[in-house]
């Protein structure tokens, strides 16, 4: 005789893991690009990364202008330190590349290049922006990723004194004046 609960349960059980197997690849696949950066960064004992607005602009920008031009090129907006430059003093790399519709491949090419690897284990980078845009006239995927750490954060906002500077000593303070 056949335990017919034992059998169902058995099945029901089967049938969740396949379907969870299933779902796995999807969920990889569905995993965004600061994800996976920061998934590669954390195995080499680096920190995750996040999605930066600013460093997502200027990687659109690059990856149109390439795929506009339909050429590869760090320069083709002009040098990468005046495209970073408002961002503010940071170490900053960029990697580009073109030929993949999707980013994990992507990722992988850039994982091989021992100097695009060393970019997205950059030490200290917080803040990723990534972006591709296909060219019109031959349909090639460009890519553009901008790494950077923390901003300066030891300047004020507005062209001011480092911090630890006498006017931080000041027990008044008017204007510029310090007392």
């Amino acid at each position: 005789m056949i335990n017919f609960r034992y059998h169902n349960a058995v099945s029901i059980g089967l049938a969740i893991g396949f379907g969870l197997a299933l779902c796995v690849p999807l969920a990889a696949q569905s995993a965004t690009p600061a994800e996976m950066i920061s998934s590669y960064r954390l195995q080499h004992g680096e920190g995750k990364v996040t999605i930066d607005p600013t460093l997502n602009r200027i990687a659109r920008e690059q990856a149109a202008a390439m795929a506009a031009r339909d050429v590869l090129d760090h320069s083709v907006l002009g040098p990468f330190s005046s495209r970073v430059a408002p961002y503010g003093p940071v170490p900053a790399a960029e990697n580009i590349a073109y030929g993949h519709d999707n980013f994990p491949k992507t990722l992988d090419q850039w994982i091989e290049s021992s100097g695009h690897r060393r970019n997205l284990l950059m030490h200290g980078a917080s803040r990723v922006g990534v972006a591709s845009a296909k060219s019109a006239a031959t349909g090639r995927t460009y890519w553009a990723m901008v790494i950077a750490g923390e901003r300066d954060r030891s300047r004020q906002a507005k062209g001011g004194t480092a911090r630890g500077s006498d006017t931080e000593n000041c027990r008044i303070k008017l204007i510029t004046l310090c007392l």
